[in-house]
């Protein structure tokens, strides 16, 4: 490619899109661009459940913005990318400003890197909280516990899984929960008959991804997380906790390091949990 098409492609004008299934290639650039470790499989099953904007300059995806709305009134919002050609000629806050608009005036929740902050707060994002992202090949040998309150979920105990993680999250997610069971294998604390708390390990970047993981308190969260990195051992292992809840010190104990985080913040009004339920790790930093 010569100098003077580099230079025609960069002075092209953009066009903002609906993000369809033939811009995941393009999407898959530049998160590698980012040093993110998605998969195309993770930009598939995130397109699937979700929807989108891109950014094009003469055919070529620079940008990228997600949503997911749960019910009527929340949306997260996630995968946010601007290439580096293409930072800092508003670009950014095009593409994310067509987003905000297509979340139809629900209350959006997102977690921002530290590039993101400025532009988030300029549109009425603040910030409640922290998420840390911990993360490495699982070599310690991790056992389960010898709590018999944990088991494998069945096809059975959906239903109660997606109730307890609206309990949970604060706001419906039951075609979420269900795909991302789908996707991975599912373990469940039962008490008096009744699902108490859930997790779910899947692949995900470059290994597995242990979230969400939902329970009652920390101490059943750590079983759930037992329970399946149990199974995972020399596998390279992702969680994403929030930082307020004092996992990231246990998890560090196992021999996960941490990979830095984001800052947890909300347009409008924050979901809230019902109070005996309690999220304790994401399924993933963009539609959590």
């Amino acid at each position: 490619m010569t100098v003077e098409h580099d230079r025609d492609i960069v002075s092209a004008p953009t066009e903002l899109m609906k993000f369809e299934t033939l811009h995941v290639p393009g999407a898959l650039k530049l998160s590698r661009e980012m040093a993110w470790p998605y998969r195309r499989e993770d930009w598939e099953f995130a397109a699937t459940l979700g929807q989108g904007l891109v950014l094009e300059r003469a055919g070529q995806v620079i940008g990228t913005a997600m949503s997911w709305n749960y019910g009527q009134a929340y949306a997260t919002a996630g995968m946010i990318i601007v290439t580096a050609s293409a930072q800092g000629g508003g670009n950014g806050s095009r593409l994310f400003d067509g987003l905000l608009q297509a979340t139809d005036g629900r209350n959006v929740l997102l977690n921002s890197t530290v590039e993101g902050l400025a532009l988030y707060k300029r549109r009425g994002f603040t910030a409640w909280g922290r998420v840390l992202q911990l993360q490495g090949p699982l070599t310690v040998a991790v056992t389960q516990s010898a709590s018999n309150d944990v088991r494998q979920a069945t096809v059975s105990d959906l239903a109660a899984i997606q109730a307890f993680d609206e309990r949970a999250m604060g706001m419906p997610r039951p075609s979420m929960v269900a795909a991302l069971a789908d996707a991975g294998k599912v373990g469940v604390i039962e008490r008096a008959g009744r699902v108490a708390g859930y997790a779910i390990a899947r692949r995900f970047g470059r290994g597995y991804v242990v979230g969400p993981c939902a329970a009652e308190s920390v101490e059943d969260a750590r079983l759930l997380i037992l329970a399946q990195l149990s199974r995972l051992h020399d596998q390279f292992v992702r969680i994403d906790v929030y930082a307020e809840d004092g996992l990231g010190d246990w998890l560090e104990s196992l021999g996960l390091e941490r990979a830095g985080g984001a800052t947890a913040m909300v347009k409008g009004q924050r979901p809230v949990s019902d109070g005996s339920a309690h999220m304790y790790a994401l399924a993933n930093q963009s539609f959590f």
